[in-house]
């Protein structure tokens, strides 16, 4: 070992020694506050809203994909091919009717995946408004709207006080 490079023996290590500075190793710049400190509004939980355009794009892969499955099954029966376009065509116009007669929960969708991030906020948005349905809360309620009225409640009746007072004396 010369000039402290290096480990101090190199034995059993399956290495010559000598011991380089990564210089692929980046430092971390100063980082700035994670949030406004400044906008309160931004702060308030916003809840993703989903893209309508996805969920129906899953919904009308979910009947292709029933519709398929049903031409593979009769394939493998033997059935015309006359015969098979004509039972997918009804189950096609069937799932649809169906879907579109039960609007958005006509596909139950129970067991979601991670990677389902628009039909997981949709989800949350139903569950939330089943909540808030529940729990009796009007739409329009501001998380902390108590206090507010509560402060105004007290800032009136101070000054009431202060009116008293001046027509007193």
């Amino acid at each position: 070992m010369s000039d402290n490079v290096g480990l101090s023996t190199p034995r059993g290590s399956g290495t010559s020694g000598y011991v380089q500075r990564n210089l692929a190793h980046l430092k971390p710049r100063d980082r700035p506050a994670p949030y406004s400190t400044k906008d309160f509004d931004a702060m308030k939980h916003r809840q993703r809203q989903p893209d309508k355009e996805i969920l129906e794009h899953d919904r009308k892969r979910e009947v292709e994909v029933k519709v398929f499955e049903l031409r593979d099954q009769l394939e493998e029966e033997g059935v015309d091919e006359d015969e098979i376009d004509k039972r997918c065509d009804v189950l096609r116009k069937e799932l649809q009717e169906k879907m579109n007669k039960g609007g958005r929960d006509a596909m139950p969708r129970k067991h979601l995946k991670s990677h389902q991030v628009h039909e997981l906020a949709d989800a949350k948005i139903k569950e939330s408004e089943r909540l808030r349905n529940a729990l009796k809360i009007s739409k329009n309620y501001e998380e902390g709207s108590h206090w507010k009225r509560q402060e105004e409640r007290l800032r009136k009746a101070i000054d009431r006080e202060a009116s008293d007072q001046k027509d007193r004396d």
